[in-house]
């Protein structure tokens, strides 16, 4: 075989002429095709050696914190971290409850997702966080950027107060906003998700992203519109009320099949369901709005809005659709709307200036009927595809007018046996057993706050836990309103309740409550908290978790010693472990 002239006239030694002579005269076709596209990319390679990669671009900081009581603002959270890491952010998520203001500093970026609760309250998580804040040594925040979402209840004079009061906070210290605070009500999905949504691209840009972004704000928890969404009808299999007759309150045990619901509510969890409102109060506003007679509205106001919650806003927009000079200056009075508000219903708006209204202004002054929660009193573990409830029948009267409560009522008269309620779960991960079966509880829980105590006890007594159980119970007469007291006698007699406090306030002459009775145990109740018991409080948030509240500092102020911070302090520590928790209502 002749040399090639491109090989003879090749630049190599002829040793190495040699090695490439062998090697091409022996190649196939295909390799010497394969041979030449290598030395091609080899040459193409080597002539200029590649510059070096960029480094990546530090991603832009992104804190969302968040002040939850019932779970919305922390699911907000979590749906915000998950589109703000899509747009390249470094973001985290965080309880206010495991920080404090001087950590924000360094955040670059912060969200605020917060709630209110109550009269205008911060969540119980929070209050540590938002008394730092607002102290007159709390840090300046120059160079932090923020943005505020706020929950809320517009029934409440207070509305969205804790949201308020951080965003002008952030700002007097010196914080730069980014985004108009935004007030969100009961059904806060939408409003909340487009606030996220516009909020994020807004910044971006900043982060050296596209403010063309499209965003989709998933919720890592559902909020209640989704919950309700995938209700189950659940059939009532049994409805007891549990005060005697010659009790002046309704306390009913209802249990429920959820036999293929798929709903698995552990301890701690509540179940929900859109209540009914009551077909005569329907009529009454039908009337007084000359709507009477119109069967689709009829059906709309009974089951998809709220006829009772009367507002200061609703007063503002009747006087307004009316033109009626007594109700405008009414709602122009802050002191006497609010007193007008205060105990009455949207049908007494109604009745103090009767206008007829179209179908479309009516629906128009309502809000949205809210779901109603109901702490699980059962355990799974122990009763199998059930869950049982412990509803109080809520009845009153008030400016001449008897008033009976939407959800209770709807539930204890105008449901049965053999009837169904569709309910869906609403997961408290902020209110579990310990993890640690060995570990001592205490449960304080009066009138229908034991529901889920009843649950926690189920549960460790067929788990076999061997830590302490220690139960406060309260409601006004021992022979006709003390709530499951077989089970609980029987509990205690077999050593699986350890203690129980009891407190019925109508059966002397002074009242006494369930703090009274933690004041009077209040050496082995500190014993036990050093010994690392949890504390678990369930009920009314308006009086009895404050009052349990300002006791448990007294307690732990006059058997430790500490002064007033050191009592609070001690108190914030049970927190952040995880040995305070509350579901208050």
């Amino acid at each position: 075989m002749s040399m090639p002239i491109a090989l003879a006239t090749a630049p190599f030694a002829d040793d190495q002429l040699g090695e490439i002579r062998r090697l091409i005269s022996g190649a196939t076709a295909e390799q010497r095709l394969w041979l030449s596209g290598y030395v091609a990319g080899f040459q193409a390679a080597t002539e200029a050696p590649a510059a070096p990669a960029a480094p990546p671009a530090a991603k832009a900081k992104l804190t969302i914190l968040y002040a939850t009581e019932s779970g919305n603002a922390e699911a907000l959270a979590g749906a915000a971290r998950k589109s703000a890491a899509r747009l390249g952010f470094a973001a985290k998520t965080v309880d206010m409850m495991d920080t404090a203001p001087e950590l924000l500093a360094g955040a670059e970026n912060l969200l605020v997702i917060a709630s209110t609760w109550g009269e205008g309250d911060p969540p119980q998580r929070a209050e540590g966080f938002l008394g730092a804040l607002m102290a007159e040594d709390a840090p300046r925040l120059a160079g932090l950027r923020f943005a505020v979402l706020a929950l809320g209840d517009r029934a409440y004079a207070k509305f969205c107060e804790t949201g308020r009061q951080i965003d002008a906070r952030l700002e007097a210290l010196g914080a730069t906003r980014i985004a108009p605070r935004i007030d969100c009500d009961l059904e806060f999905q939408k409003p909340a998700a487009s606030w996220i949504d516009a909020t994020l691209r807004d910044i971006a840009p900043a982060a050296g992203e596209t403010s063309a972004a499209v965003i989709h704000v998933d919720f890592a928890r559902p909020g209640a519109a989704e919950d309700r969404a995938r209700s189950f009808d659940a059939e009532i299999t049994a409805q007891i009320n549990l005060n005697s007759s010659r009790s002046d309150i309704e306390t009913h045990h209802v249990e429920l099949s959820l036999a293929g619901s798929g709903i698995a509510y552990e301890p701690g969890d509540s179940l929900g369901f859109s209540p009914r409102n009551d077909p005569a109060l329907v009529e009454d506003v039908l009337r007084l709005a000359g709507q009477d007679g119109d069967a689709a509205l009829h059906t709309a106001l009974a089951e998809r809005f709220d006829i009772t919650t009367l507002t200061r806003a609703q007063v503002a927009d009747y006087a307004a659709l009316t033109g009626d000079a007594t109700l405008r200056a009414l709602a122009e009075d802050a002191t006497r709307v609010s007193e007008f508000t205060r105990d009455r219903q949207f049908v007494d708006l109604l009745g103090a200036a009767p206008n007829r209204l179209t179908a479309e202004q009516l629906t128009a002054l309502l809000r949205p009927l809210p779901p109603r929660l109901y702490s699980v009193a059962s355990s799974r573990a122990a009763v199998g595809e059930e869950a049982h409830l412990l509803i109080g029948a809520v009845r009153w009267a008030s400016h001449g007018r008897a008033r009976n409560g939407v959800a209770s009522i709807d539930v204890v008269e105008r449901r049965g046996v053999g009837t169904t309620l569709p309910v869906y779960l609403k997961a408290n991960p902020h209110f579990r057993l310990p993890a640690d079966s060995a570990a001592p509880i205490i449960m304080i829980g009066p009138g229908t706050g034991v529901a889920p105590f009843r649950a926690f006890m189920q549960q460790r007594e067929v788990a076999g836990a061997t830590g302490r159980n220690w139960l406060f119970f309260g409601a006004r007469r021992f022979t006709h309103d003390f709530l499951y007291q077989l089970e609980w006698q029987d509990w205690l007699h077999a050593g699986v309740l350890s203690r129980i406090d009891l407190a019925f306030s109508r059966d002397q002459r002074e009242k006494i409550y369930v703090q009274h009775r933690m004041w009077e145990a209040r050496g082995e109740l500190f014993a036990w908290l050093q010994d690392g018991a949890a504390v678990y409080v369930c009920g009314d948030v308006k009086a009895m978790a404050k009052d349990v509240h300002a006791m448990l500092l007294r307690v732990i102020a006059d058997q430790s010693g500490r002064d007033a911070d050191g009592a609070a302090a001690y108190l914030r520590d049970m927190q952040r472990a995880g040995r305070y928790l509350r579901d208050v209502y």
